[in-house]
């Protein structure tokens, strides 16, 4: 028996208090088709060990729209089983239809997870008390914490601040993605709400952050995750000089992963890095080859900086501060604290 299945029915109770520091939404690798197992696997595990804080399976980034309900579950169990019980994974869930959302939902009541992340109702454009009754009907039927996200891109309505702040009364409701592309709104989420607010928008990362956000879910970040653990604890720990300058370098690249939608140029990036194959589910269509060529050159670029790894605990070297970005001046954020493992 492997060790999820082991420790699967150790709690279903919520594995972090807070939902802070940088998040990934997961790519779902394909092999002629189907889901690759052994890829998938592969990259939680390595994500997991970058010093990143926690990983959503089955997003938008993860095609989750493309899987079938038996699909999305085999991959959380495998995404479960290659980090463990404790590392946190939130589960992507979506639909316009209340009760079948509630439906899914209810299918992941006996997984350990760290919660649920769950968009408004897509197409059908509900008025705000449609969007508070129908996550309200979903808390009721699940024990698991619900992370709200907010991208009216793709759903086409705004959760407004003060709609998650009525819903925030209710404990299920803990953080909040927020996608909606304006500082205003996150501002006003971290003024009035007592939610965790995550930057769903990485063009936005370092400013979010700067302005007292609580981390970030970042499709971006699984091609270098741990520049984004880096950027995150440089904020924290006052060094804006530093985080500006890193942030200046990871830019060039965050572009063009949202030049041609997503995911289609993070798996080209990944597939170039060896990870996974450059293979999508229709609609959604491998990134251009004339994109693909600036994203080689930029990611060689992003590639030469120094891997940083959250066990560089010791040697702060504080008095040197990041002027330029270069292979020589990208020095380690020394983490305080991780709150990643909550037994």
């Amino acid at each position: 028996m492997n060790q999820y299945a082991c420790e699967q029915a150790m709690s279903t109770s919520r594995i972090t208090a807070h939902f802070q520091g940088i998040w990934v939404p997961m790519v779902t690798p394909f092999r002629d088709g189907q889901i690759d197992v052994d890829a998938a696997q592969q990259l939680a595990g390595e994500l997991a060990a970058s010093g990143i804080d926690g990983l959503v399976a089955c997003g938008t980034t993860g095609e989750a729209a493309m899987l079938s309900a038996a699909e999305q579950t085999m991959l959380l169990d495998s995404v479960l089983e290659a980090v463990g019980p404790r590392f946190p994974v939130v589960m992507g869930v979506g639909g316009s239809d209340t009760h079948g959302v509630i439906a899914s939902v209810q299918r992941y009541n006996d997984h350990p997870l760290a919660g649920l992340l769950i968009s408004a109702p897509a197409y059908v454009r509900p008025s705000q008390d449609g969007i508070v009754r129908h996550f309200q009907a979903i808390a009721a039927a699940t024990d698991q914490s619900i992370v709200l996200y907010n991208v009216p891109a793709r759903t086409g309505v705004n959760i407004a601040p003060q709609t998650a702040a009525l819903l925030a009364r209710d404990s299920h409701f803990v953080a909040i993605k927020e996608a909606g592309g304006t500082l205003q709104q996150l501002g006003e989420l971290l003024l009035d709400t007592r939610l965790d607010v995550l930057c769903g928008d990485d063009a936005l990362l370092l400013a979010s952050l700067s302005m007292g956000g609580h981390g970030a879910m970042s499709a971006a970040a699984q091609v270098r995750p741990d520049l984004y653990a880096q950027l995150f604890h440089l904020v924290k720990q006052g060094r804006h000089g530093a985080a500006g300058a890193l942030f200046k370098a990871m830019l060039p690249v965050i572009r063009l992963l949202f030049s041609e939608p997503n995911p289609g140029p993070v798996k080209a990036a990944l597939a170039m890095q060896g990870k996974v194959r450059d293979e999508l589910r229709l609609p959604m269509t491998p990134m251009s080859q004339a994109g693909q060529a600036a994203l080689a050159d930029a990611l060689e670029q992003l590639m030469e900086l120094p891997v940083w790894t959250a066990d560089e605990r010791l040697a702060a070297r504080e008095s040197c501060l990041l002027q330029l970005v270069s292979p020589a001046n990208i020095m380690p954020a020394v983490r305080h604290d991780d709150h990643r493992h909550h037994g």
